[in-house]
């Protein structure tokens, strides 16, 4: 028998609350830090499908190797590709896989092996669709199908779950590095393909003060686009962690006149937007450096591989706040390791 299901399949998804849900019904899972992946096996063949649909086998050659491994010939499996590093999970390793070369992906590969942490059952074994499955039976249908075929298998591993609510805020409150937050379902709700209405995410916002080492113009404009965000080390070296760009219109003339007198080398001594980071885009180079002079506070909801995983929101500027106060030890124990719930 055929597989029901064929890629590309949108993935249910979430939307944002400021809570954790009560009131009973609900299914709470830790949200970890990698790629959404759904993973469909029919027969020999193996297609590994993106958040937005595209393949991603390629990429990922240790994990189509893991999943032919299993003794299961059918099946549609969602859930999280990520790279262990230690004990912790490496975003930046994750970025690195999606390169053209298919000799460079052997090689990452080879030097940390990706893994595959799933959270749903889409098809069981026979090839039949779970999609119009309450989720609490497709939870208990994938523990019955790690149980029999994840045993001995270190790359393919079972996403943990609760109905406890203290459970899960005992995640959240480890959330950070590895966890990106905590997701709660329906546990009476199919699997809303592509939709946002039996899901939830919650993450955790925090603030921080950062010094002001750099900024971008915006795209086609004379006119301030982001200002870069910079932390000290123990060194007194000032690294590039992040960004943060929502500014007001009417704010945008008077902080680039600000920041345009400013206008001073090196604007970071340690890593810079362009140097050795590994979040380098095409516009990394295309920065302007500015004297350490200004700190402002901003919210952010994940620091990992040394910097914010999103843009960030300005809170206040900090005319107060001495400048070498603003240090990496701030974030530094929001490496979260989590590795231990797998």
């Amino acid at each position: 028998m055929k597989l029901d299901i064929k890629p590309p399949l949108p993935p249910m998804e979430a939307r944002s609350v400021d809570e954790i849900p009560d009131g009973g019904g609900w299914q709470y899972e830790p949200k970890w830090d990698g790629f959404r992946c759904v993973a469909f096996r029919d027969g020999e063949e193996i297609f590994l499908q993106s958040k937005a649909g595209q393949p991603l086998a390629r990429y990922f050659p240790d994990v189509v190797t893991a999943l032919s491994a299993l003794q299961a010939r059918k099946f549609v499996l969602d859930g999280e590709l990520a790279i262990p590093v230690g004990s912790a999970l490496s975003f930046d390793e994750l970025q690195l896989r999606l390169h053209p070369a298919a000799s460079r992906v052997q090689k990452l590969a080879a030097s940390h092996p990706a893994i595959f942490i799933v959270f749903d059952l889409l098809a069981a074994t026979d090839g039949k669709s779970l999609l119009d499955t309450p989720l609490q039976k497709r939870r208990g249908a994938l523990e019955a199908f790690a149980k029999k075929f994840f045993p001995n298998e270190k790359q393919i591993r079972l996403s943990p779950a609760t109905t406890d609510l203290r459970q899960a805020q005992k995640w959240f409150k480890k959330v950070g590095g590895n966890l990106d937050g905590i997701i709660a379902k329906r546990a009476d709700a199919v699997y809303a393909s592509g939709e946002r209405t039996a899901m939830v995410k919650i993450k955790q916002i925090r603030t921080v003060d950062c010094v002001v080492g750099g900024f971008r113009y915006a795209s086609g404009k004379r006119v301030i686009g982001s200002l870069l965000l910079g932390l000290y080390d123990d060194e007194g070296l000032l690294h590039h962690v992040g960004f943060t760009s929502a500014f007001k219109a009417d704010e945008k003339s008077a902080l680039t006149k600000k920041f345009e007198a400013l206008k001073k080398a090196p604007g970071f001594t340690g890593n810079a937007p362009g140097g050795p980071s590994r979040w380098s885009t095409e516009r990394s180079a295309e920065w302007e450096p500015v004297a350490p002079k200004v700190v402002v506070e901003v919210t952010y909801d994940h620091f990992t591989g040394d910097r914010f995983r999103h843009g960030t929101k300005i809170v206040r500027w900090r005319r107060d706040k001495a400048l070498r106060q603003c240090t990496l030890d701030q974030v530094a124990h929001r490496e979260g390791k989590s590795l231990a719930l797998l």
